[in-house]
């Protein structure tokens, strides 16, 4: 009983502030945005906004920028996090088919479509950067529908919203945990998944280099699309410039970095070469707009198994 009147009291508040944000013009939206974002990188604890993993993400990420340009890297970042959560809101009301022209803007568009169109299944993979829900709804709009992976979220209430918010435009949602057979079926059925591949994959993954760095990754993805034919479309939906004293709606570039065809890949370890060119693309597109991406996630928590034994041997002559 505690615990159902609590998802309902969550459920009612946020309701009231997704209410309150519907209502906010472009204007309004940037200064509440700015203001937590001054909150959470100048004023709250360093552990609770968990500045120092950014800040260490971003220093062995950008080894030459200054401690300045890094702090304004991270301020920056929770402004686009404030500001991505706000349009999400947003979204079902401000873009539209009749709108899309003046939201959305394209970057090498034909190489997307052209995979959608050629009758296999297409993964379109992106990460924790810019508005991947403006990419996701853009592609709705147009008629390009996709299975979309998600965590099921621990409030029941809170899912069902964010689940219709995400079907609006025709989406399904598939639920990361119990969720693989439905990707199966859809798969087996031609049908299309949209994915966020930036996640550390433990011990399980494959380590690639991302940002100069072995990070473990997901290797089901290149498995899966081998097995089923599929196409890989490597793209991003980043946020551009403000134009706040004209514009009804902030404005999106949408594009495709990287397409990537399993059957073109010439190597004796196909699963590690597609990983890592999904991988070296998204880090492209990231480095177009490093603030918005999600530096907080703890990306490289996994080290590669040779990197951890040579550690302990090294303390073990210390220690000798």
């Amino acid at each position: 009983m505690l615990q159902e009147a609590r998802w309902k009291l969550e459920h009612f508040a946020f309701r009231t502030i997704a209410a309150m944000i519907e209502m906010l013009t472009v204007r309004q939206t940037v200064r509440m945005a700015s203001g937590l974002a001054w909150l959470f990188a100048d004023v709250l604890p360093k552990k609770v906004s968990r500045y120092n993993v950014a800040y260490d993400n971003l220093k062995n990420s950008f080894p030459e920028q200054s401690d300045e340009q890094i702090h304004e890297t991270i301020r920056k970042m929770w402004n686009h996090l404030f500001r991505l959560v706000a349009e999400l809101i947003q979204f079902p009301r401000k873009i539209t088919l009749e709108s899309s022209r003046e939201v959305i803007r394209f970057h090498d568009r034909h190489l997307a479509v052209e995979a959608l169109n050629t009758g296999r299944p297409v993964f379109v993979l992106g990460g924790h950067f810019g508005n991947w829900e403006a990419s996701m709804t853009t592609f709705g709009l147009f008629g390009f529908r996709f299975g979309v992976v998600a965590r099921k979220l621990d409030n029941p209430y809170l899912h069902d919203w964010f689940m219709k918010a995400r079907e609006v435009t025709g989406h399904q949602l598939l639920l990361k945990r119990g969720g693989w057979d439905g990707m199966v079926d859809l798969l087996n059925h031609g049908g299309n998944l949209g994915l966020l591949c930036d996640q550390d994959a433990g011990k399980r993954g494959v380590f690639v280099e991302f940002f100069g760095r072995p990070a473990s990754t997901n290797k089901s993805l290149a498995l899966m699309a081998m097995e089923y034919n599929a196409l890989i479309v490597v793209g991003y939906g980043i946020r551009v410039e403000d134009d706040l004293d004209h514009a009804r709606w902030v404005r999106f570039e949408i594009g495709c970095e990287e397409l990537i065809d399993p059957n073109e890949i010439e190597s004796d370890d196909p699963v590690t070469e597609i990983t890592t060119r999904y991988s070296q693309a998204l880090e492209r597109a990231i480095r177009r707009a490093p603030d918005q991406y999600f530096w907080v996630h703890r990306r490289w928590k996994s080290e590669p198994r040779v990197r951890r034994k040579k550690e302990k041997s090294d303390l073990g002559k210390k220690a000798a």
